[in-house]
C-alpha cells in the first residue's frame, strides 16, 4: 500500500486503515503481533510517532491489545469491531450521499432501489 500524503486524511489515519483492511483479509490473525511503529515507520517512510499514534487510535477502539514489553496484537473482537465501525459510519455516509442524489434528480425510493438491485446483479449478486 502507498499512503496518499495529498489526502485530506491524515497519515496516522491511513495507517490504521491499512492494518483494518490486513485484519479484514486475514493478513493479520487475532492474538498475532501487527507491526510496531518503528517497522511501519521504515515500511511507509514515516515518522515512528505517525506510526505510533495510527497504533493508539487502533488500541482506543480495543481493535489492536497491547501486551506490555511484547507489541501490539490483534484483539479477539477486532474483525467484528471493524465491520461494524464501517458498517455505521463509511456505509451511512456512502447511503445518505446516494439518497441525497436521488432526491435531487427526483427519484421514487422504489426507483432508486431498482436500480440497486440491477446494479447489484450486475455485479454478480455480491451480496448475500
Amino acid at each position: 500500500m502507498k499512503l496518499d500524503h495529498q489526502s485530506t486524511t491524515p497519515i496516522y489515519m491511513q495507517i490504521a486503515e491499512w492494518i483494518e483492511n490486513e485484519i479484514l483479509k486475514g493478513n493479520f490473525l487475532e492474538d498475532e503481533k501487527v507491526y510496531s511503529q518503528y517497522k511501519l515507520a521504515e515500511v511507509f517512510q514515516i515518522n515512528p510517532a505517525t506510526a505510533a499514534k495510527g497504533l493508539t487510535l487502533l488500541g482506543k477502539e480495543e481493535i489492536l491489545y497491547d501486551q506490555r514489553g511484547l507489541g501490539k496484537f490483534v484483539s479477539p473482537e477486532a474483525r467484528v469491531i471493524i465491520e461494524q465501525k464501517r458498517k455505521d459510519k463509511t456505509m451511512r455516509s456512502l447511503i445518505e450521499s446516494l439518497i441525497k442524489e436521488a432526491a435531487h434528480l427526483q427519484l421514487t425510493e422504489q426507483e432508486l432501489m431498482v436500480m440497486i438491485k440491477k446494479v447489484h446483479e450486475q455485479l454478480g449478486g455480491m451480496l448475500k
